[in-house]
């Protein structure tokens, strides 16, 4: 049917009204799209390129090159040497299989150990490397990249470990390092990036634990590109890691190295104190052990020995270790009389060997007793009914007040793991404890450094700095940071009567000096190096009446873990001191005929500054000295400095 002319343009009317509505659709779709296309690429290109960035580029931590460990003198005692390991990459191996079993006919390797390698090997991705071998020697490193060509995924590495060059000497001072523990982080609030790298180690006993936070240095960064597996392409760039802080610690290596020898065979702790400054120049504690060997894996076997050692090596027995006192204790019953105006150097008192307080009797040393004693004799010859009698005039507070005013019962801050408070008890602390009153019986037996009192070999031998010195010295073991000298306050007097001082002191003097002391024997041939201590027995076990009228056992006929604990502490030069020493030997007996000796031979080696010459020792020891030193573990020739200084902040 033909279409009018009016239909025609009636149609042709709507059709150009849908296409102006199509076209302003398409336009503004259009328009619509460019606005967008423009707001990505244009005003959102940064935020969007940062996102690529961050989806392609890793930021991984560089560990920090530990900080190094000098004795006063420059010698190292914790360093950092290079190790060889051997890697592998499994996708860089045609036959894992093959290829380590061409290297187990190169280097050594434990089978058990490769196969917990193998495995790893398969558990991880194909592009992460995997230690096989750790701590190889030059030859086996060299005999490994010789070969390199016929094992793929082999990769020689060097890197870098904590190294003790004083071994054993330095345990208990310096301590050792190990991989992070699992609960490092939880347990000490450490949440430094670093301790996520792999093998990476922190300190965990003594200086390297306590001065963790200066020895471990800041962790450095790399930028890496990485595809969307996570496989490393490229490095892109780094900040480099800032090494550890040098530490220069106060303590002499010759000094240590002498007093360690000297304990071998014994289960004893020895503290050297310089009397002008207070800094710790001797702290061992025998038997020690070498803390390399925490660095590396380490065998149950070795391990369970420590640990079941009776002689307890891994124990710091001159910080950590508590002990009753004995008769060094009366040196502060004595000033506490002095100063509290409760004796005169004159007073005297009756020894016949024992005294009855109560329905109880207390023993002097002496079954036959002292006679007349006064204070320097009662020093000199260590008469403990002189100090019964005294110690009920002087009362328990006073006595524990001098105590705490002198080192003891106090929690001496040096960074080191554990070191013990000690004990000097008081009425109210014996309430507290034990719920008890104080009872005459507790102040005789704290007069002689029996019942309850306890301190530690370093505690002892601060009591001792201060009664040469007259003031109130603090140990301390840091000399240095990056060279920085430590800051320390002048110690102030102790603000006890000189006169006093000067009694003790002579009473120290006559232990030693006078054919009567209990350390006669121990005396120096010198007026230059003249010592004064005095000796100590501490009873771990308790003697009956039975046996006191049958006769006591001698140390030597019981066994080991019951003998009495043998002390000395002492000072020297007498007339201008400059060292204290304090010695603990556990089990070891009396403490005039095994810890005096010592003693004398740490003091002299301290004044001297080498092996002391036989000349020095009373003539009918001498032949004795000469073999003792001849057959004493110490070095062939004494340490020397490095040769590098701390490096300076």
């Amino acid at each position: 049917m033909k279409r009018t002319q009016k239909e025609i343009e009636d149609s042709a009317r709507v059709i150009g009204r849908r296409s102006m509505i199509v076209g302003g659709l398409f336009i503004g779709t259009s328009a619509v799209l460019a606005g967008r296309m423009r707001y990505l690429q244009v005003e959102r290109a940064e935020d969007f390129r940062l996102l690529a960035e961050d989806n392609r580029i890793s930021i991984r931590v560089l560990p920090p090159e530990r900080g190094l460990i000098f004795d006063r003198t420059g010698v190292l005692l914790a360093g950092n040497e290079p190790i060889y390991r051997i890697t592998f990459v499994r996708e860089d191996a045609d036959d894992v299989d093959i290829v380590l079993e061409r290297l187990s006919q190169i280097v050594t390797l434990d089978v058990q150990a490769l196969e917990r390698t193998r495995a790893e090997i398969f558990a991880v991705r194909p592009w992460v490397p995997v230690t096989i071998a750790d701590r190889l020697s030059w030859e086996e490193m060299s005999s490994v990249a010789v070969n390199a060509p016929a094992l793929p995924g082999v990769n020689p590495e060097v890197g870098l470990s904590r190294a003790y060059p004083m071994g054993a000497d330095f345990a208990h001072v310096v301590g050792y390092v190990r991989n992070v523990p699992e609960n490092y982080r939880e347990s000490t609030g450490d949440s430094d990036p670093v301790l996520s790298i792999p093998d990476f180690q922190v300190g965990l006993l003594n200086v390297e634990e306590g001065l963790e936070e200066t020895l471990r240095g800041s962790a450095g960064t790399k930028r890496v590109e990485v595809n969307a597996n996570g496989r490393v392409m490229r490095e892109l760039d780094r900040d480099p890691a800032v090494a550890g802080g040098d530490l220069q610690l106060t303590v002499d290596a010759g000094l240590q190295n002498y007093v360690e020898a000297r304990l071998a065979d014994e289960s004893a702790g020895v503290v050297v104190i310089d009397c002008e400054s207070g800094e710790t120049q001797a702290l061992a504690s025998a038997p020690s052990y070498d803390p390399s060997i925490f660095t590396r894996p380490l065998s149950s076997v070795i391990y369970n020995g420590l640990l079941t050692d009776p002689y307890r090596p891994l124990s710091n027995k001159a910080s950590q270790g508590l002990y009753p006192p004995g008769s060094t204790y009366k040196m502060i019953v004595a000033l506490a009389a002095l100063e509290g105006g409760f004796i005169t150097p004159e007073d005297t008192v009756r020894c016949s060997g024992s005294i009855e307080v109560g329905n109880r009797r207390f023993h002097c040393w002496r079954r036959g007793g002292h006679g007349r004693m006064n204070l320097l004799e009662s020093l000199s010859q260590s008469c403990d009914v002189f100090y019964y009698e005294l110690a009920q005039t002087v009362g328990i507070e006073n006595i524990s007040a001098m105590a705490l005013r002198l080192g003891c019962g106090v929690r001496h801050e040096l960074p080191l793991s554990s070191v013990a408070q000690g004990l000097v008890p008081t009425m109210e602390w014996k309430r507290q404890r034990y719920d008890e009153d104080w009872v005459v019986g507790d102040t005789l037996n704290a007069s002689i450094g029996q019942g309850f009192v306890l301190s530690s070999p370093l505690q002892l031998a601060v009591m001792t700095a201060r009664i040469a010195s007259g003031r109130a010295l603090v140990p301390s073991l840091v000399l240095s940071v990056d060279g920085v000298r430590a800051q320390r306050d002048e110690a102030p007097d102790l603000g006890l009567n000189p006169e006093n001082l000067a009694l003790i002191r002579q009473g120290m003097w006559r232990v030693i000096n006078n054919s009567r002391g209990t350390a006669y024997r121990s005396r120096v041939m010198g007026e230059d190096f003249t010592i004064a201590g005095k000796t100590g027995t501490s009873q771990v076990r308790n003697i009956t009446a039975a046996e006191r009228a049958t006769g006591v056992i001698r140390n030597a006929d019981l066994p080991w873990e019951r003998r009495d604990h043998a002390l000395f502490v002492g000072f020297a030069p007498f007339d201008n001191p400059r060292y204290a020493v304090s010695v603990i030997v556990e089990h070891g007996g009396g403490g005039s005929a095994v810890a005096a000796p010592i003693a004398r031979d740490i003091l002299l080696r301290a004044q001297v500054g080498d092996v002391p010459p036989s000349e020095l020792y009373p003539v009918s020891q001498r032949r004795g000295i000469e073999e003792m030193h001849r057959n004493l573990p110490i070095l062939e020739t004494p340490p020397v400095p490095s040769g590098r200084e701390p490096r300076r902040a």
